[in-house]
């Protein structure tokens, strides 16, 4: 190096953000670390502080402090050998249900600089390896999606001591904080619009009827009909699949074939149906209205365009992470569930 050559730029320091920021080194170590006690305004302070100075956190030295990985597991846990017409990891993949609960959890995780790392656990050779990834510290914390009743691994999970945020409401009785959308309401608000449109010869596709939400969107449509005298019924279980949805529609016609109306309990399985109807000769809406559920990319892939139930997931995935970073910075203290209220999405179809 010359005497004219400039010396290389020193990485910034706790000082350094502190001295922008107009804080202590105290508060911008606490924001740093990921304490959720710190006042908002002096939280935005310190983070336009750190990225005016460019400063990047001693990750290894952060966790030596803190006893923390910065990362938190997605767990996504599946019955086993369940009989459906597309692979475990097809059908989460394709799914796009997966896709929005991933956007939805990194819009909080990110900005806190906390990884993302994906889990699968689809029987029990699976649920070993996760549970004893888990006992060995590393992550800080799970947010688990269940798709079955009798799932162990909500009360393996709670056994392990982690901070933990269920997807849904666990049927089986445990201390876990849960976010889940009210599944029946929004069935309800299926079958009203329905009903509302002068329909009464009424078919169904559920989901899978070992699933808590197959059961209670299958439940909620089917009482509120009930409540305005409409009980014949026809119901056929799907898988919440795209082919699935295609093989139940079939079923549904040949069992009755004068229906004009159908609620589908997603929009998956929607997209899947509509193509079976066009081929009998249906129109959509005039022969047969169509209602949805989950207001996802499906829905709009759809021609027509499908009403559906809308549950905002990414809302809710955003809200489990928050969630959880509660319990990861506060231990012990109690961090109450949430429930999200759906909506209907009028578009063409119904």
């Amino acid at each position: 190096m010359t005497a004219d050559s400039p010396l290389p730029a020193r990485p910034a320091t706790l000082e350094d953000v502190a001295a922008v920021a107009g804080v202590s080194r105290a508060t911008v170590s606490r924001v740093i670390n990921g304490a959720t006690t710190v006042d908002p305004a002096l939280r935005r302070m310190v983070e336009e502080a750190v990225d005016a100075t460019g400063y990047v956190p001693n990750r290894a030295a952060r966790s030596l402090v803190t006893r923390r990985t910065d990362s938190v597991a997605l767990v996504v846990s599946e019955r086993e050998r369940r009989p459906v017409s597309e692979p475990f990891i097809g059908r989460m993949f394709s799914d796009p249900y997966f896709g929005r609960v991933v956007s939805g959890l990194l819009e909080v995780l990110r900005p806190a600089g906390i990884q993302l790392v994906l889990m699968l656990a689809d029987d029990q050779s699976s649920r070993d390896q996760l549970l004893s990834y888990l006992r060995h510290g590393h992550v800080d914390g799970v947010v688990l999606i269940s798709s079955h009743a009798d799932d162990p691994l909500p009360g393996l999970l709670h056994d392990t001591r982690l901070p933990a945020v269920l997807a849904g409401e666990p049927r089986r009785p445990t201390p876990l904080t849960y976010v889940e959308a009210d599944q029946r309401a929004g069935a309800q608000l299926a079958a009203e619009h329905l009903v509302s449109l002068g329909r009464r010869r009424i078919g169904t596709v559920s989901g899978p009827q070992d699933m808590p939400a197959g059961q209670a969107r299958l439940t909620g449509f089917l009482d509120a009909l009930s409540a305005h005298g409409i009980r014949d019924v026809t119901a056929v279980e799907g898988d919440f699949t795209h082919t699935g949805g295609a093989a139940a529609m079939k079923r549904l016609l040949e069992d009755r074939a004068d229906l004009d109306a159908v609620f589908i309990a997603s929009d998956l399985m929607a997209l899947g149906a509509l193509p079976v109807l066009l081929r009998a000769g249906k129109e959509i809406p005039d022969d047969i209205a169509l209602v949805g559920f989950d207001d996802s990319s499906a829905a709009t892939a759809c021609d027509p365009p499908l009403t559906t139930v809308r549950q905002p997931v990414e809302e809710m995935s955003a809200e489990m992470a928050r969630l959880l970073l509660k319990q990861i910075g506060s231990p012990g203290e109690p961090v109450p569930s949430a429930i999200f209220h759906p909506t209907l999405v009028r578009r063409r179809s119904a």
